[in-house]
C-alpha cells in the first residue's frame, strides 16, 4: 500500500521524527493497557461489587418495608447497618439530596452509577462526592432515604492510580530516553551542517564523532572535503602557472610589433590583444571563487555598485528591481566577478542589461536580463559548459571570446552552495540568467 499521501504530512527533522519514534509507541502502549485494565478489569470487578451493595441495600429496604415509623424502621434495620457498616436517614421533603458532586478523574463512578441503576429500579439518586463516602436516596412509604456507606465497596479503591502511574514514568522514560537519542543525533546534525557549509563555500571545523557508523561517516566527509580543497587548489595553480608562463612571450611579442610599422603590426596586435583577453579569461577561471572568505554582504550595496561600475565602463546597465532586504554570505569578489560577466554578456549580444534582486529568508536571487537572441532551450545546458561557444545562437560580430564566461558564472555559484539558471527574459525577450543562492 502506497504511503505517499503521508508525506506532507511527517516531520523533516532529524530530532522531531526521532521523538516520534519514541513517544508513539509509548503512547499505543498507554492506550492498550490503559484501555485492556479498564475494560477487563475495573468493569468487571465494579459490577460484581455493585451487585454485592445493591443486594444489601435491597435487604435493608425489604426490611424495614413492615414499619410503620421512621423509629421502627430505624430500629428494625439497626442491627443490619452495623453489620453492613451503613448509615441510614431519612430526609424530609424539604430536603434536597446533594447529588452532581465528583471527583473529574473519577473514571469508573459513571458505570458504578449505571451499574446501580440497573440493580436498583427505585434507586432516585447516587452520590460520590469523595473516594471514602457514597450516597444512596431510595424513595420509601416513610419518605426518601438516604444510605451512606464506605465508597471503595463500589469500586476498586484509587482505580486511576495505574494509570496516573503508567503515565508518569512513560514520562519520565520517554524524556530520559530522549536525552540519549538526542547525543546520538548530535554528531549527525553537525555532519550535516559542516556537509551543508561546504557545498556554500565555507569551511567550518568539524571533527567525527558518536556512534562508529557516524564516525566512519565523518572520516569520509573529511577526507572527500580534503581531496576537493587540493583538487581546487592544484587546478587554480597550473592555470595560474600556464597562464603566467605565456604572458613572458605575449610581452616579447608586443615589443616586436612595437618597432615594425602600424600599417603591418595592427593584424598581428590584434591577435595579440586577443590572446591577452584568453589568458585573463583563463585566469579568472582558474580562480574560480577561490578568492577571499564568505562574509556578511549587503546584496543590494554589492549590485549597486557593480551597475554604477559598469554604467562608468560605457555599459547600459540597470539595478531595476530590489525585493526584500537583509544580508547574505557572499564573497564579495567572486559574486563581482560573476555579475559582471552575465552584463558583459548581456551588452555584447544586446542593448541593456537590467538587474533585479530578490531576497527571500532561505533564499538569494539575481536576475541579469538582457534584449539580445538569448539562448534555445536545448543549448542552455551545454552553455555552462568551460570552452563551449553558441556562436550560431549568438552575434559574432560583437565578440567571440573563449566560452568561459557563463562556466565562470556557474562555478562561482556552486562554489555558495546555489546554481545558475538560465531562461528566457519575459520583460526584454533576451537571455535571463538567475544567480539563486541559499541564506
Amino acid at each position: 500500500m502506497s504511503t505517499q499521501w503521508l508525506k506532507p504530512y511527517m516531520p523533516r527533522g532529524l530530532y522531531v521524527r526521532a521523538a516520534l519514534i519514541l513517544v508513539l509507541p509509548v503512547v499505543a502502549l498507554l492506550l492498550v493497557v490503559g484501555i485492556a485494565f479498564l475494560q477487563k478489569h475495573l468493569e468487571d470487578v465494579t459490577a460484581q461489587m455493585t451487585q454485592a451493595a445493591a443486594r444489601e441495600v435491597r435487604l435493608i429496604t425489604q426490611t424495614m418495608a413492615e414499619s410503620e415509623t421512621r423509629q421502627q424502621a430505624l430500629a428494625a434495620v439497626r442491627p443490619d447497618l452495623s453489620a453492613l457498616s451503613m448509615n441510614m436517614q431519612f430526609l424530609d421533603a424539604d430536603e434536597m439530596p446533594e447529588i452532581g458532586r465528583r471527583r473529574w478523574y473519577d473514571f469508573i463512578a459513571p458505570q458504578v452509577e449505571a451499574d446501580l441503576m440497573a440493580e436498583l429500579p427505585d434507586l432516585e439518586a447516587v452520590a460520590l462526592p469523595s473516594g471514602q463516602e457514597a450516597r444512596l436516596y431510595m424513595p420509601t412509604h416513610l419518605g426518601l432515604l438516604q444510605l451512606t456507606f464506605d465508597r471503595r465497596r463500589l469500586s476498586p479503591a484509587a482505580p486511576h492510580q495505574l494509570i496516573v502511574t503508567m503515565v508518569f514514568f512513560a514520562i519520565i522514560m520517554t524524556s530520559i530516553s530522549f536525552l540519549y537519542m538526542r547525543n546520538q543525533l548530535r554528531p549527525i546534525t553537525r555532519l550535516a551542517d559542516a556537509a551543508q557549509a561546504f557545498g556554500r563555500g565555507r569551511v567550518v571545523p568539524y571533527s567525527p564523532g558518536g556512534a562508529v557508523e557516524v564516525r566512519a561517516a565523518g572520516n569520509a566527509f573529511l577526507d572527500m572535503r580534503a581531496r576537493i580543497e587540493r583538487q581546487m587548489e592544484q587546478r587554480t595553480m597550473m592555470l595560474s602557472g600556464v597562464s603566467h608562463d605565456l604572458r613572458t612571450p605575449l610581452t616579447r611579442l608586443k615589443l616586436g610589433l612595437s618597432m615594425l610599422p602600424e600599417e603591418e603590426a595592427a593584424p598581428l596586435q590584434q591577435d595579440v590583444t586577443e590572446m591577452q583577453s584568453l589568458l585573463d579569461a583563463f585566469l579568472d577561471f582558474s580562480r574560480g571563487a577561490a578568492e577571499g572568505a564568505p562574509e556578511e554582504v549587503d546584496p543590494e550595496d554589492l549590485l549597486t555598485q557593480i551597475v554604477s561600475d559598469a554604467r562608468r565602463a560605457g555599459h547600459k546597465a540597470e539595478l531595476v528591481t530590489v525585493d526584500g532586504q537583509g544580508t547574505a554570505m557572499l564573497r564579495p569578489s567572486a559574486m563581482r566577478r560573476a555579475v559582471e560577466n552575465l552584463i558583459g554578456n548581456a551588452v555584447r549580444y544586446g542593448s541593456k542589461a537590467d538587474v533585479s534582486l530578490t531576497l527571500t529568508p532561505k533564499s538569494l536571487r539575481i536576475r541579469v536580463e538582457d534584449d539580445g537572441p538569448g539562448i534555445p532551450p536545448e543549448q542552455r545546458t551545454e552553455a555552462v559548459k568551460p570552452f563551449s561557444r553558441l556562436d550560431p545562437a549568438r552575434n559574432q560580430n560583437q565578440g567571440s571570446g573563449v566560452g568561459l564566461g557563463l562556466a565562470i558564472v556557474a562555478d562561482i555559484a556552486r562554489a555558495h552552495g546555489g546554481v545558475l539558471r538560465l531562461g528566457k527574459s519575459e520583460r526584454l525577450g533576451g537571455l535571463c540568467a538567475d544567480i539563486i543562492v541559499g541564506r
